[in-house]
């Protein structure tokens, strides 16, 4: 049987790669350079690879992992939001709120 990736799964393998590029928060990356991080990373490392790097940089490093990976989450949700969704932090307002507020 075929290998199934969920949504999930996807999106952790973005991070994953997107964690093993050369990119850095600190270069306040655009939407462009983050995909096309994490697909030179995909491509030069695979999903395992990329999955195995990042184990070994936090097992080195710890102390970084929270904020790297809460950074790279973030930056893989926007770079790969559907057109026209909220990113994240931006609340989905439900369309009779304002009826029952008033």
């Amino acid at each position: 049987m075929g290998r199934m990736i969920n949504r999930r799964g996807v999106s952790v393998t973005r991070r994953d790669a997107l964690l093993v590029s050369p990119l850095q928060p600190s270069q306040e990356p655009g939407a462009q350079q983050v995909r096309q991080a994490v697909a030179a990373a995909a491509r030069q490392f695979g999903e395992q690879g990329c999955a195995g790097r990042v184990a070994q940089e936090f097992g080195e490093h710890p102390e970084a992992a929270a904020a790297q990976m809460r950074w790279a989450r973030q930056a893989i949700a926007r770079a790969f939001a559907p057109t026209g969704s909220p990113g994240p932090g931006e609340g989905r307002r439900c369309p009779h709120a304002a009826e029952r507020a008033a």
